[in-house]
């Protein structure tokens, strides 16, 4: 696969920009359909490198199953998570009174979703490639892709630098976009192609700009001062801090692992004017956090060194929803021999879709993209020329409907504003309570709707929307009902 050998062949020669789940899922998918010369670019040194800012924690639902069971990795899945069934989540306020309750499961008859930590589900994929595809699959680790070029003949020329400063050259047959929102296969997309397909279109959400930073805790942390109780894995956490006012008001949340070993994650998230933002030296995170969290013995639980690495650290923002329109590229026409088919570009992910966490749909929508993939090419025996466009016209509805559904189902769940909480609360419960009574007239709240992953994401918004409008009008007609007898009441 290196610049001297390129083949138009199908089915041979990809090369794979992103070491993430999108980029190795489109891999083991690519090579079960038989493709092979498949190579994957990581900036990442390896599958299960631990970044502590970007340590997030997945929940696989039955939409993201989709594609485990496609790969047949499902039950191994099972058995390095939590199941949902099993979420039990204690909340510990700031004077040490505690409260484990179950998490009611919403839909019972929905797929089981699984728990566990990022790098685990990348290990997860990575291990399988080992296991069985290495024949058709290499992934490069601590390589970073620098530069895509079209050549005067519309081939692509991609350059990458491995480590130790190591030049490869690509002239890839199928070029994957797996590089997450600032990709750089968008990117050189946006610069060939003159129209704003391939810009990102943004839309405003009232979890935007938050930002976050992650502590690492050890496994089994104390939760007293005496060490007599500790942290279990798989339980999940909400601990209290005991400052009311909004710029000190912190929380600590902690989702469930299934190894008892691995160093748990404690997940800070404020407004960006927040006292957590000032503090400058491991002193100051600790002292600050000793007295936010009086329950907990803070200097037993974190190092100094951990300390120092959470002031040092930039954390990060929540992005704004957003998405682009143009999910492929083809380079050239199609050529009249029925055995070849044009080369492509192809995009997946966060290069086409981005938004906060709020409705737990990251992971689940980057594994329906490859599913939507792997359907189109079997639907276009492999053709690129015609399966990348049949990928766009199948998946970009739903794509721009996720963007509107992360702007408006869950956003108000991180306590950045009271006012704003409560009348999304009246708004969430109205519509819970009407679809109860008048399930004909009324749809459940979009974020019951998502749990059933045999609704598409253009589905659930149009039933989202048909309950705002129905909403509205009920709503305009008890105005009208109730200035009709205030008018009836004066002329009596």
């Amino acid at each position: 696969m290196l610049a001297n050998e390129f083949s138009t062949s199908s089915r041979k020669n990809v090369l794979i920009v992103g070491g993430g789940s999108a980029g190795l899922a489109t891999a083991l998918m690519l090579a079960k359909r038989g493709w092979t010369e498949i190579t994957v670019l990581e900036k990442r040194p390896a599958a299960d490198y631990y970044e502590p800012d970007k340590s997030f924690n997945y929940q696989i639902d039955g939409r993201g199953q989709k594609l485990t069971d496609f790969l047949g990795l499902t039950q191994q899945l099972a058995e390095i998570s939590v199941p949902n069934t099993e979420f039990y989540l204690t909340q510990i306020k700031a004077d040490g009174s505690r409260k484990t309750s179950k998490l009611p499961i919403v839909d019972p008859n929905r797929k089981t979703a699984y728990w566990l930590p990022r790098r685990a589900f990348v290990l997860l994929l990575y291990q399988e490639i080992q296991r069985n595809w290495q024949n058709q699959i290499t992934v490069l680790f601590d390589t970073r892709c620098d530069r895509i070029d079209k050549t005067a003949a519309d081939q692509l020329k991609i350059v990458a630098n491995a480590e130790n400063g190591r030049v490869i050259e690509f002239e890839p047959y199928l070029l994957v976009g797996c590089d997450g929102v600032n990709s750089i296969v968008r990117n050189a997309l946006q610069e060939w192609d003159k129209s704003d397909r391939f810009e990102m279109k943004r839309f405003p959400s009232h979890s935007s700009g938050l930002r976050y930073k992650v502590l690492s805790l050890p496994p089994r942390f104390p939760l007293d001062a005496n060490g007599e109780e500790r942290a279990v894995s798989d339980m999940a956490y909400a601990i209290r801090g005991s400052f009311r006012d909004r710029l000190r008001s912190l929380s600590l949340g902690l989702l469930p692992l299934k190894n008892p070993n691995e160093p748990r994650t404690a997940n800070i998230i404020t407004r960006p004017n927040h006292e957590i933002w000032k503090l400058k030296s491991g002193k100051e995170v600790c002292d600050f956090l000793e007295k936010a969290f009086p329950q907990l013995p803070v200097r037993q639980i974190l190092s100094p060194e951990e300390c120092d690495r959470f002031a040092k650290s930039e954390g990060g923002y929540f992005p704004e929803p957003q998405y682009c329109s143009g999910l492929y590229f083809l380079p050239r026409q199609a050529r009249a021999d029925k055995d070849r088919s044009t080369a492509g570009i192809v995009l997946l992910g966060d290069a086409i879709h981005c938004f906060p966490p709020d409705i737990g749909q990251g992971v689940n929508s980057v594994l329906e993209d490859v599913c939507v993939l792997n359907e189109a090419l079997s639907q276009s025996n492999d053709d690129l020329s015609h399966a990348l466009p049949l990928y766009e016209s199948l998946r970009f509805h739903d794509v721009k409907a996720l963007i509107r559904l992360a702007q408006t189902a869950f956003p108000w769940q991180y306590n950045q504003d009271a006012l704003g909480k409560w009348l999304w609360g009246i708004n969430f419960f109205l519509r819970l309570a009407l679809s109860r009574l008048l399930p004909f007239g009324f749809s459940p709240p979009a974020f019951f709707l998502i749990q059933n992953h045999r609704l598409s994401y253009r589905e659930i918004w149009v039933m989202a929307q048909r309950t705002t409008r129905t909403l509205y009008a009920l709503s305009l007609i008890l105005i009208c009902v109730f200035w009709a007898l205030v008018f009836r009441t004066v002329n009596i």
